[in-house]
């Protein structure tokens, strides 16, 4: 047999769906090895190099968690990818956080199955260090970014659901957008929506699409945010802000790999690797809930947190020399910052994160006059002390009335640096888009 064919190791107790799959891979030029147990299968794992392990949930001696373990700490650039019973979706759940590949479910779709072994024999191996095509760089060489890195590399090579958490700024979409470059779907699409910028009654067209003649005004067919990811990676930033009703629906599309069109009689399947993320703490969304614990455990089987600027001060000379290039368009002209200015920016808190120094370098550029930016052209004040936080002293102006003319303050000053743009203002003070505009409502703010 030549060196070249690639090899694939099935282990499963029933002799039927042993000779069923050995038959689609076959078909697949791909040639496999037979085990009818977890011993026979850890033998044939020491004996041969495999691409591929795809291996049965029950085993008359042990379940597939103990082999997903087993090739996790002895082979761990196999992917490994588990065949479980209908609806067991706790035990593919369990898989997963073990470090499976993927999974299927019994009885095994043909087409379902030979999408999951595409996809596996497309990650690279996990020693394979030769660059990647990724449009986007982590920038910092601190130990919390190289640690994040190794994390992103790692996670590239599963289907599993990622929770990204961390504050607003901190980069959580190009956190996304890396796995899926890294991954074996880079090919394909990467889709990333902002779950509180799409009005609620526009929810489901707009993840599930719709048929023609389902609404006023739906005037043709519409794929939606899922068929668009398609074999590709779907990323929900600001899942938090998805309403209840939408949240059931989620559910059952992950759990059932299929969508419903608005107007459509029967589902559609696909294929999407799903990452999400939120500023919110979703344990105590789940805890006052206003968010399902069913679909937290979904979408939380791994979760990787960004850290905060504040934490890694190191990288923000690196990333200033990053965001001036970028800016500037890296001209004949380059600017540079004075040594105040670093010192106030190793000062500041940066409660905006890597988002809000971009922000800060943007409006010293328009405000230097020469090509050094200075401590004057940065424009930032010293942290305040806890007696008088933002010039409020207790016993004044009552607290209530303060806070609302401070909110009311940061809405204006953030649609004047935006130049009226609401959705870019909403990012910049970490709101979704919707709380944005209520609170514009509230305020009686009228942005032109």
């Amino acid at each position: 047999m030549s060196n070249n064919v690639r090899q694939v190791l099935v282990i499963d107790d029933e002799p039927d769906i042993r000779e069923l799959l050995s038959l689609t891979l076959a078909r697949m030029d791909l040639s496999t090895r037979e085990a009818g147990t977890v011993k026979q299968g850890k033998t044939l794992l020491e004996k041969h190099k495999f691409d591929l392990c795809l291996t049965d949930m029950r085993l008359p001696d042990g379940n597939g968690i103990d082999l997903v373990r087993h090739v996790q700490a002895t082979h761990p650039g196999l992917p490994i990818a588990v065949i479980t019973a209908f609806g067991n979706v706790e035990s593919a759940v369990e898989a997963l956080k073990a470090g499976a590949f993927d999974y299927v479910s019994k009885p095994v779709h043909l087409d379902d199955l030979r999408n999951l072994v595409s996809a596996a024999l497309k990650v690279p191996p996990a020693a394979d260090n030769a660059p990647h095509r990724n449009q986007h760089v982590l920038i910092g060489a601190s130990q919390a970014m190289r640690e994040i890195r190794e994390v992103i590399a790692k996670l590239a090579r599963s289907q599993a659901p990622i929770y990204i958490s961390g504050d607003s700024g901190t980069g959580k979409e190009l956190v996304a957008r890396l796995i899926h470059e890294q991954s074996a779907r880079s090919d394909a699409p990467f889709v990333p929506v902002n779950c509180g910028a799409i009005p609620s009654e526009l929810m489901e067209s707009e993840f599930f699409g719709h048929k023609k003649g389902s609404f006023t005004g739906a005037t043709a067919d519409k794929p939606g945010l899922f068929q668009a990811a398609n074999r590709g990676t779907l990323f929900l930033d600001e899942v938090a802000e998805l309403p209840q009703h939408m949240q059931v629906k989620l559910l059952r599309a992950i759990q059932e790999r299929a969508v419903r069109p608005v107007g459509a009689q029967s589902e559609v399947p696909i294929d999407v690797r799903l990452l999400s993320a939120t500023q919110h703490d979703l344990t105590k969304l789940v805890a006052k809930g206003r968010f399902r614990q069913d679909l937290y455990y979904r979408i939380n089987v791994i979760e990787l947190r960004v850290p905060r600027l504040r934490e890694r001060s190191e990288d923000i000379a690196s990333l200033v020399d990053h965001f001036l290039t970028r800016i500037t368009g890296g001209g004949s002209n380059p600017y540079s910052l004075s040594e105040d200015s670093y010192a106030v920016l190793g000062r500041y808190p940066f409660p905006g994160n890597v988002r809000e120094l971009e922000n800060i370098l943007q409006r010293a550029i328009a405000l230097c006059d020469g090509n050094v930016i200075t401590a004057d052209d940065l424009g930032l004040t010293e942290p305040e002390t806890a007696e008088s936080v933002n010039g409020y002293v207790p016993g004044g102006e009552p607290l209530e009335s303060y806070l609302e003319r401070i909110e009311c303050q940061a809405l204006t000053d953030a649609l004047r640096q935006t130049g009226q743009n609401k959705t870019a203002a909403a990012k910049l003070l970490g709101m979704s888009f919707r709380s944005f505009r209520y609170k514009l409502d509230k305020f009686g703010i009228n942005s032109g």
